[in-house]
């Protein structure tokens, strides 16, 4: 497998003008050849840069250009690398893929894929995993703040103040700094996020389970809850994963077949995610979106992350 080093000394070596645009497209053509599907990688440089790592609007965009071109009945590989966003944005994005490709999206997550990139990968049919590699809580958040754990707390404020007028001047401190209709939001948050992962997971991942509703009602309950998972930031293993029930596919388990210097893709694909970790150390890039052709929207940011 070409591992990081190799990579780079790939990269430092090539007499390419674009050399890292160039690993990248190489290695996404060679998975492409491997499946025989469309493959478009959806990265963010958050482990890198601050900026606009997280999902959003924008990315439509880069998903419409990518997808430009491309013969849909193929199907799609969608490699997802990111931090999670906006609930708004991802329900837009999975509706457009699944829109153009139907139920025939497979997600490939090389090192992690959090919170809405989670719920993204939660609407495919299957999701490719390796022992490194991680998906998150789908509980939603309000600029940082856990809506599940604003809704916990209030719980608990309740509870104290019902057993113990003199703690309201102590809650009275917290409460007061939520703006009107903060709850109510917190609250709404969390029904449309659940309501919406889990007819995504009725109608692909579980469509042929008998017991597709109850699965899951048992896979949100699981991801969404703050208090199972204690924090937004927990990462979730494949063992795991199987556990609740999920659709996933190990990435060590494919056949052994070289093409273009990768032994299988396993190796392909580990090496398109140091690629892609290359080019966000190496450029302003704070977000890649690009298929198998080497059509991409790179959005770059000035600001290093501190």
């Amino acid at each position: 497998m070409p591992h990081w080093g190799q990579v780079l000394e790939e990269i430092k070596t090539s007499r390419s003008n674009t050399p890292l645009d160039d690993i990248r497209h190489k290695y996404l053509d060679i998975m492409c050849q491997y499946t025989g599907r469309n493959v478009i990688a959806y990265y963010s440089g958050f482990l890198q840069r601050d900026g606009s790592v997280e999902i959003d609007d924008n990315d439509t965009n880069a998903f419409m250009q990518a997808i430009n071109g491309l013969d849909k009945t193929n199907g799609l590989d969608l490699i997802l690398h990111t931090p999670g966003g906006g609930i708004a944005a991802t329900e837009s994005i999975v509706s457009y893929l699944r829109a153009v490709f139907g139920n025939d999206i497979r997600a490939f997550v090389p090192q992690i894929a959090m919170s809405a990139g989670t719920m993204m990968a939660l609407s495919c049919k299957e999701i490719v995993m390796g022992k490194q590699s991680n998906i998150g809580p789908i509980d939603p958040q309000f600029g940082g703040v856990s809506c599940a754990g604003v809704i916990e707390e209030f719980q608990q404020a309740l509870s104290d103040i019902a057993a113990n007028q003199a703690a309201i001047p102590l809650w009275q401190v917290i409460i007061s700094k939520y703006h009107p209709t903060f709850l109510g939001d917190c609250n709404k948050a969390i029904k449309w996020s659940e309501a919406m992962v889990k007819e995504w997971l009725k109608t692909n991942m579980l469509q042929n389970e008998s017991n597709r509703v109850a699965l899951a009602d048992h896979i949100v309950s699981e991801l969404g809850s703050h208090i199972k998972t204690f924090s937004h930031a927990r990462h979730i293993r494949i063992d795991e994963c199987k556990d609740l029930g999920l659709k996933v596919v190990p990435l060590e388990s494919f056949e052994k077949r070289e093409i273009g210097g990768c032994k299988d893709l396993q190796d392909c694909v580990l090496t398109i995610h140091h690629a892609f970790m290359l080019n966000f150390s190496n450029t302003n890039a704070v977000k890649i979106i690009e298929n198998q052709n080497g059509n991409a929207m790179i959005i770059s940011a000035p600001i290093a992350k501190r």
